[in-house]
C-alpha cells in the first residue's frame, strides 16, 4: 500500500513546499521573522512575526508593526494550517526552482506562480516566502532569527 505524500493536500493542488512536520521542525521552539512590505511608491514599512508557545500542533503567532512593537496581534496556528497557505491549484499556477538574490543570501527557491501572485518559498528555510508580489505589493524577508532576539 502506498503511503500519501504529506506535501499533497488534495486533489487538484500542487505538492506544497514544505510539509506541516518540516515547517514545525524549522521553527523549532520558536522563530523571529521580520519582514519588508513595499507598496507601488516604495517601502511602507517593517513588520515582526514571532512565533511562541510552540507544540506538536502549532504555535502562537504574534504580529506587529516593527514601529509599534506594543501593538501586539496574537492568534493560534496549526503547522497544517500554515502548509495550507502554499496549496495552490495545479489548472492555474505554474512552479519552477530558480535563485533569488535577497537579504538571507543568494537562494534556492521554489516559484510558484499563481493567479494571485508570485510566491518564492527558500529550500533552506521552511515556512512562509521569503518573497511574494500580489497586487501592487511585495513582502520580504529580511531575516530569521532564534526565538528571544526581538
Amino acid at each position: 500500500m502506498d503511503t500519501p505524500d504529506p506535501h499533497l493536500l488534495g486533489p487538484g493542488l500542487l505538492p506544497t513546499p514544505f510539509t506541516a512536520d518540516e515547517i514545525r521542525d524549522a521553527t523549532g521552539s520558536g522563530k523571529v521573522i521580520r519582514l519588508l512590505l513595499e507598496g507601488p511608491d516604495g517601502p511602507l514599512g517593517e513588520h515582526v512575526n514571532r512565533f511562541s508557545e510552540t507544540d506538536a500542533e502549532g504555535a502562537t503567532l504574534d504580529r506587529w508593526d516593527a514601529e509599534d512593537p506594543k501593538a501586539v496581534v496574537s492568534s493560534r496556528v496549526t503547522w497544517a494550517e500554515l502548509q495550507g497557505h502554499a496549496a495552490f491549484d495545479a489548472g492555474t499556477t505554474s512552479v519552477s526552482t530558480v535563485s533569488l538574490s535577497s537579504p538571507l543570501g543568494e537562494l534556492t527557491c521554489r516559484k510558484y506562480d499563481t493567479e494571485d501572485g508570485v510566491f518564492w518559498f527558500s529550500i533552506a528555510h521552511p515556512g512562509m516566502p521569503v518573497l511574494y508580489e500580489s497586487d501592487g505589493m511585495r513582502t520580504t524577508v529580511l531575516s530569521i532569527e532564534p526565538e528571544g532576539t526581538a
